[in-house]
């Protein structure tokens, strides 16, 4: 970040960060369609190649759209590099690639998203990388977990779909007790809700397809972090296996930027209200949002978060038939794994996000059949409301 930039407030670095205006004097950021950059002389041509000169090469690592995107997040995050990368998968696995060898070993919360948990044990693995996973609520459980080959402590806070909450501050102190690195999966809340950098995480992860964009347009992910991590080592790996965003999801991405402090905002009041709502009803067994008094980790969401966000999930005493009668009983809540959008969202965990995963993988992450997940939306929250009403008469049925 420039230090001008770092003096300006959230909204206006998610509006003004990283913009280089050209000579035609354009207000909107320009989308440079280009896989290529046309240099003056050889000579050029080379001290761009061997980083003696900086600018575009081309643009599966170089692409102004996307710097602009890259400087804009990681001004907002508080961290001095950012790579985009095509998906948030995308995100984490280039961080793993560019920062693990084999022998190494990763503690990971076992309340990761589902496609997370599967790179880490079914790929990382082929390549003598190993994973433990421990519950994210329990400090003791991360210090035993840790060997002298951990290199990595991998979380996602709030959790998905529990809005479980760790403690940052503490994993971070403990990771660099043991020299390993604490990355941090910011999707739920983006940065306008926490700044996982600022209470001692080293790397900040993100899919970029969620709230950033917040219509559901486009799929890209993000990694922010120091000069050295993301700015060497990550940058390093994108430039050579190329897991690149395109210049046009990364305008989309700009401009989803531009407008995510006001609706971070929305999403977190819209859910607080549904998770009132939803505690009061008959066959509800557990509302798991960390904006409720009753959530085991509120007063620490309090401490770390600006908000609680917009993703909250319910469990049904009736297990799998009532949950999917209820999903289907709702009308306009779209029925989609996707979260972030500005229209609400429904799914049943444990069948698509963490389908996937072995039983006693889903149970260890407490993800049962009876569990049902909404993304919360913008929508008015009474239309929200009497939808869910809709869906709690299927339910019955």
């Amino acid at each position: 970040m420039s230090d001008e930039t770092e003096n300006y407030g959230l909204s206006t670095r998610g509006i003004r960060a990283g913009q280089v205006r050209t000579a035609e004097g354009e207000q909107s950021e320009p989308i440079f369609t280009t896989s290529s950059f046309v240099f003056e002389s050889a000579e050029q041509a080379a001290a761009r190649f061997s980083g003696a000169e900086a600018g575009n090469i081309y643009s599966r690592f170089t692409n102004p759209t996307v710097r602009t995107f890259e400087e804009r997040l990681a001004a907002m995050e508080g961290g001095e590099k950012c790579v985009a990368t095509a998906s948030g998968m995308a995100a984490i696995h280039a961080v793993c690639s560019a920062l693990l060898e084999s022998g190494d070993h990763i503690v990971a919360s076992n309340g990761i998203f589902g496609s997370t948990a599967l790179l880490f044990n079914n790929y990382l693995s082929r390549f003598g990388v190993t994973t433990d996973f421990v519950p994210l609520t329990e400090q003791a459980a991360w210090e035993a977990a840790i060997r002298p080959e951990t290199r990595m402590l991998f979380l996602e806070t709030p959790s998905n779909p529990l809005a479980e909450v760790a403690d940052i501050s503490a994993l971070a102190e403990l990771a660099h007790h043991n020299d390993c690195i604490l990355v941090v999966d910011n999707t739920v809340c983006t940065p306008v809700l926490q700044q996982p950098l600022s209470l001692g995480a080293d790397v900040v992860v993100l899919s970029a397809t969620k709230y950033i964009d917040g219509q559901g347009r486009c799929i890209g992910g993000a990694v922010v972090g120091n000069r050295e991590l993301v700015g060497e080592k990550v940058y390093g790996f994108l430039r050579t296996a190329g897991p690149s965003m395109s210049p046009f999801n990364a305008w989309v991405f700009l401009k989803g930027l531009e407008t995510l402090q006001v609706r971070m905002q929305a999403h977190s009041q819209n859910a607080l209200q549904i998770a009132k709502w939803l505690a009061d009803q008959t066959g509800v067994q557990q509302v798991y949002y960390s904006g409720l008094e009753n959530h085991p980790q509120h007063e620490l969401a309090k401490q770390q978060q600006k908000g609680f966000g917009g993703l909250l999930a319910f469990e049904l005493d009736g297990g799998r038939e009532q949950a999917w009668r209820f999903i289907n009983g709702t009308c306009f809540i779209s029925i989609t794994a996707n979260l972030g959008d500005a229209k609400s969202m429904i799914t049943h965990p444990a069948s698509t996000t963490h389908g996937r995963l072995t039983p006693e993988a889903r149970a260890a992450a407490g993800i049962r059949d009876g569990l049902v997940r909404v993304a919360v939306g913008l929508e008015n929250v009474e239309d929200i409301i009497a939808d869910l009403e809709k869906g709690f008469q299927a339910a019955a049925g």
